[in-house]
This record gives C-alpha cells, structure tokens and sequence, in this order.
C-alpha cells in the first residue's frame, strides 16, 4: 500500500458538519457588509515577498519569523503566501487605480498563512475577514469601522467581548517618544529579556506588547505615547472618542496597545475576550495612512480591521451560539430504482422552486429497504418524506409523510399531521407546504 499522506500540521480540512457553520458565519459578514456599503475584493494568495517587508517592517515577528516565503524556480522571484491582507488590498488599490474617482470601501474574506506553532485559534494556514476603508482621513471612518464590528457582536449574539483603544500619532510624534523610550529602557537593561534587547534600538515600540511577566514593571513605568502627541493627532483622537461616546460604545484606553504591523498610525484598536485563553483579541485594526507611499503608491488615507474566522467560531461555540445543522425540507424515498426518472424530474422542479430535497442513492444491488430508507431519512434532519410507490406513482400521485412533530418551531404545521397523497402532475400546487415551513 502507498504511504498514507495527512494534511500539513496547522493547514485544517474544513469539512461537513463543521463546514456548515462556517457558512453560517460568511453569509451574516457579508450581509453586515453590503447594509455598512462595504464591497467585496479578492487578491491573491502568493505576493511579492518585497510587499510584506516594506509594508509591514523587516523587524516585525510576522517578517522575520513568521512568513511562507520562496523563490519561484521559473523566473527566480521572491514570493510570500500572504500572512496578512491589508497591503494586499493596498498593493491592489494602487495597481488598479482604486481611488482614481474617490474613496473605497472594501472587505476581504480568505486564508492567511504564518508560519508558528499551532495552538487554539491560532494555526499555520487561517482565515481573516477584513473591512479596509481607503481614502478617507476622518476620524468618522474610524467609528464607522468600529461600530460596524460591534454590530456583529450582536448579530452573532456574542458578549464579553471588549474594546480597547489608542492613538500612536503620526511619524515625528512617535520618534520623539521612540528616543525617550529607548532611554528609559537602556536604563533598565538587565530587566530585558533577549528578544527586547533584540529589538531595543530597532522597533522599542513592540518591547511595549510584551508578554513576559518580569517585564511587567518596567513596561508600565515607560513614557507614555499619548504624553508625545501634538494637537492634530489628540483632536484627532479625541474626535474618534466622542462618536464612539454618541453611539454608547463602550471602550478602555489602553496606552500600551501598539499593534504588531509597522504601518499604523493614528487610532488603534482590539475587541478582546477572556474566553479563549491566551488568544484573546477576536478583531483588531487602525489607520495606517502611510501604507501607500510605504508600498510605492501616492499618499492616501486609510483604516481598516481584521478577524480571526476561527476564533470567531471558537466563541460562538464557547457561548452556544453556533447555528444548528442545516436539513433538507424533504427526503425522497424511492423504493425501486423503477421510480427514479419521474422521482428526479420532480425533486428537480422543487428544488427550482426554492425547496431542498435529498434523494435516496442506492448501491450496486439496488436502491434498499424501505425500512432502511426511512431511517436515513429521518437521520438527515428532513421535515417529510416523500414517497415514490409503485402504487402511488400509478394513480399519478406522491406520498407526503411528515417526519417531525407537528406543532412545534421548525416541523411541519398542524396543517400536515399525516400521510397524504399529493399529485405528481402539479408539484406546484403542493410545494409551497414544504417551502414554507
């Protein structure tokens, strides 16, 4: 026998009943996104790796540990899966002049790929959902974009999830409070761990999102961003805080919220959870003004936010909020294979009709019992059975059984509490009791 092959560890098979859920999930982003006036762009999964290294910053963990990087052996270019999408949409913006005619509002939906250790809601190949609003300078966007995840909260009927907020001003702001931050931290070196000692002099900024316990104290004593912005970036701010106030969002200034991408400025922001363990930000985000010119481009405002697809998933099933499986309205029970023309040239009409039915499928020696067949009708969740009888099918007609109680949310309604004959030559006339259950 050949050697059995198992997928990549940390790349997961998303397969039925699972799949289901997932479903669930993109059908209410999408429709969130299409009432906020949010449109859909898809760009490729393989980017220039030149991409990710500008616009994200050769210091950060995602470009010197995390990437999915070669070269490809037909013409020798470095090539990157892409471990996050937002200079994507950027890099895609400014190829196809996107903002030639104004602002874009966009969203995004697809598998990412970093390579770390898997562990709960963090895996080698994700998925992210993204909103990326492009062009816009106001602090209105920012809100907008904020709202909007909080409207999917409750959508999704999820809590526990909270907002933290910061502002990392703009480039000079954050070089002055770069230059007092290195000098706090020179001063307390042996308190370092390696890898803020690593970074002290080339992005002191990320020793601040720490995780490291015995750091704790020496991280919380630091300068203070927010004590180095200038008038434009505290209105800015400021004006970002009294619409989220207007809306009744609730949210905690968090000053040492700094993001882990080198493209951001202004306002940030994460939704966290307690419940999830250590991965606790479910969405997360800011401006990033200075992407385009980073990636080549003219200058152009911008803000957007990601979430992790899995961690979402994750919540919703720590919260029992994930839908229940989807079933068919009918299941169609052909006892002989006989039936099989006049069954599927009706099942076909129904479907056409907006019903969703399951055909039997039978084996090499025949199409089964119909003891057999009524219990993978009733397994697979239907409301009814329809029945192809040899006797039925004579008098033109089929069996409607129901197969649930009557009477009670999502089962047939007192109306069909029984066994009844429905003509095979009008399927319309019937249809509409299975449709509108």
């Amino acid at each position: 026998m050949a050697e059995k092959l198992s997928a990549v560890k940390g790349m997961n098979d998303i397969a039925p009943p699972v799949s289901a859920h997932w479903e669930w999930l993109e059908d209410r982003l999408r429709s969130l996104m299409q009432r906020y006036g949010y449109r859909n762009v898809r760009t490729p999964i393989v980017e220039p790796t030149a991409l990710f290294v500008r616009g994200l910053g050769e210091v950060t963990d995602i470009v010197e540990k995390e990437m999915y990087s070669f070269e490809d052996r037909l013409n020798g270019e470095q090539l990157t899966l892409r471990p996050e999408n937002t200079a994507g949409v950027v890099r895609a913006a400014l190829e196809h002049s996107m903002l030639y005619d104004g602002g874009k509002r966009l969203y995004y939906m697809g598998p990412m790929f970093r390579h770390e250790r898997p562990q709960r809601g963090r895996y080698r190949q994700f998925h992210q959902f993204g909103a990326e609003a492009l062009g816009f300078a106001g602090p209105d966007v920012d809100a907008e974009l904020i709202v909007l995840a909080c409207d999917l909260w409750a959508e999704l009927g999820l809590s526990g999830i909270e907002l933290e907020i910061n502002s990392l001003g703009q480039p000079a702001e954050r070089l002055a409070h770069r230059q007092a931050l290195i000098a706090h931290l020179e001063a307390h070196a042996d308190r370092l761990d390696e890898d803020a000692k690593r970074r002290l002099h080339s992005n002191p900024l990320r020793i601040l999102d720490t995780k490291n316990p015995a750091m704790q104290d020496v991280v919380n004593a630091a300068p203070r961003l927010m004590d180095h912005l200038g008038a434009e970036s505290l209105d800015h701010f400021n004006r970002l805080r009294a619409l989220l106030d207007a809306q009744g969002i609730a949210y905690r200034i968090n000053p040492r919220l700094v993001r882990g991408m080198d493209y951001y400025n202004l306002s940030v922001f994460e939704f966290v959870t307690t419940q999830l363990g250590s991965q606790g930000t479910v969405c997360a985000g800011g401006r990033y003004d200075g992407l385009f010119e980073q990636i080549g481009g003219k200058a152009a405002p911008a803000v957007g936010w990601a979430l992790g697809m899995e961690r979402i998933l994750e919540l919703l099933k720590e919260q029992g909020r994930l839908s229940e499986q989807p079933a068919p309205d009918a299941y169609a029970v052909v006892p002989d294979a006989a039936a099989l023309p006049q069954a599927m040239a009706l099942l076909r009409v129904l479907r056409q009709q907006g019903v969703s039915v399951l055909m039997h499928a039978g084996g090499a020696e025949g199409m089964g019992s119909m003891k057999s067949q009524f219990k993978k009708a009733d397994a697979s969740g239907a409301r009814f059975a329809l029945i192809f009888g040899a006797d039925e099918l004579a008098q033109g007609m089929v069996s409607l059984k129901p197969l649930r109680a009557p009477g009670t949310d999502g089962n047939p309604s007192a109306a069909v509490t029984a066994q009844s004959l429905q003509p095979l030559a009008d399927p319309l006339a019937w249809c509409a009791i299975l449709r509108s259950l």
